[in-house]
């Protein structure tokens, strides 16, 4: 490569390809690294660049053509660019930190929150999680320093500081979680808490709260009377239908079909994201007549408060009400919102519906889910025993259900009538007319 002293008088006669080659450059002796190229295709234009040093290999920088610069501008350009590329090189490199050795609130934040969002309908409720218990403990120890002891003993602290056995499990499972996809994202080379004894599995978690004929009743008549409206018509449809909480408060119109007796639950808000038929018996009706939302709103049961758009959304708890209102009812403090779905389903399986009706009405994938809802008192379960007694015999060797609704006074709530029993009905055949009804339409 020569090295010349450039001139404008070499630039205009000087820059010659030699025979054979496709290219030539010419360094400028007043300038080092400022060069002229000039290429062997007809037409080319010569252009100025200055070479340099990137990182310990040669790299190239454009400054423009003979046409756009002069000499005296490509050498003052070629100067400046020279300076700042020095000042580049003197930065130090971020250095990416070792694998597990970020912190477990930047692994939340840059990595699992992310894919949470993507990937989890309950994204929120671990957000909730994280942000209150486990980042004030955790949130600055890097995902190497996390230990399986102060995982369990944090789970121990969080059941003495009088969470739930759930609640206190949800924790751990969220870090396990979390430390699973750093190692599936090869960022953890193992994940210390897979395998770790959570406090559910060391007890029944199978809670079995159920309403009996009284507390249906009380809780039906404090229902229809109280004055947060909304919350309560929810709490009766839940009642009345068996469906999860979410199902019933994101419930809209265009799903409702009273005439054909089915309101249609979509995917995205059914449970396991399959969509899915729930009768609508004569007391779910009952609840529909009542609300005032039709016609005005996309959604059954619409909250007060409206989105910035002054759009109409979806209640996202009633959480507080059922609080209220459990105690009014007198309703022990063990009974969930939950528990008014196990409600309906055990009624259901008291009344005479099968095993495969449940399920269907329930909306279970599995069959084993459903058993959790027949439940039978021990005095029910020795009458159906003394069926087979063969030394004596009760006058009256049929089965007495559980007190049911249908003998409460005041005719408030009604149990339906019809139900065929297993053998005269498959499960096909169920319909809203064949659902337990919990209210009487009232004139």
């Amino acid at each position: 490569m020569p090295v010349v002293t450039l001139s404008q008088a070499f630039l205009n006669s000087g820059l010659v390809v030699p025979e054979g080659k496709q290219r030539i450059e010419y360094c400028d002796s007043a300038v080092p690294g400022l060069l002229v190229e000039k290429r062997a295709t007809e037409g080319a234009v010569p252009v100025y660049y200055l070479r340099f040093k990137r990182n310990g290999k040669t790299a190239y920088d454009r400054l423009g053509t003979v046409k756009d610069l002069t000499l005296t501008q490509a050498r003052k350009l070629a100067t400046e660019r020279k300076v700042e590329h020095a000042k580049e090189a003197k930065v130090i490199p971020e250095v990416k930190p070792a694998v597990g050795e970020m912190t477990l609130d930047t692994f939340w934040v840059e990595h699992y929150l992310k894919h949470a969002k993507l990937h989890k309908r309950s994204w929120q409720r671990d957000e909730q999680l994280y942000r209150i218990r486990i980042k004030p403990k955790f949130g600055e120890k890097k995902l190497t320093e996390i230990t399986r002891y102060e995982v369990e003993k944090f789970q121990a602290d969080l059941l003495e500081g009088g969470l739930s056995h759930a609640s206190a499990s949800h924790h751990v499972k969220l870090m396990r979680r979390m430390l699973s996809l750093a190692v599936q994202w090869e960022m953890l080379e193992r994940n210390v808490l897979k395998g770790i004894p959570l406090v559910l599995s060391l007890i029944d978690n199978q809670v079995e709260n159920y309403l009996d004929e009284e507390q249906l009743k009380q809780l039906v008549e404090v229902l229809k009377v109280d004055t947060c409206r909304t919350p309560a018509m929810i709490l009766l449809f839940l009642l009345s239908t068996g469906a999860r909480l979410n199902e019933a408060l994101t419930a809209i119109w265009k799903n409702i079909d009273v005439e054909a007796g089915v309101w249609k639950v979509d995917a995205i808000r059914a449970k396991g994201k399959r969509a899915r038929n729930i009768p609508l018996n004569d007391s779910a009706k009952w609840v529909l007549e009542q609300l005032e939302s039709k016609s005005k709103s996309e959604y059954l049961f619409p909250s007060p408060v409206k989105n910035s758009g002054g759009e109409d959304v979806p209640y996202t708890t009633i959480t507080r009400t059922w609080y209220r209102i459990r105690k009014l009812a007198g309703i022990p403090a063990n009974v969930r919102i939950h528990d008014l779905r196990h409600s309906f389903l055990s009624l259901l399986a008291r009344k005479g519906a099968n095993l495969s009706m449940i399920q269907m009405i329930a909306g279970h994938a599995d069959p084993r889910v459903t058993t959790r809802y027949i439940h039978l008192s021990q005095s029910t379960l020795g009458e159906i025993a003394n069926l087979a007694s063969v030394i004596v015999q009760k006058t009256q060797p049929v089965p007495t259900p559980l007190a049911t609704p249908s003998a409460l006074p005041g005719a408030v709530i009604a149990p339906a009538e019809g139900i065929a029993k297993p053998e005269q009905q498959s499960p096909e055949e169920t319909s809203a007319s064949n659902v337990v009804p919990l209210f009487q339409k009232v004139a």
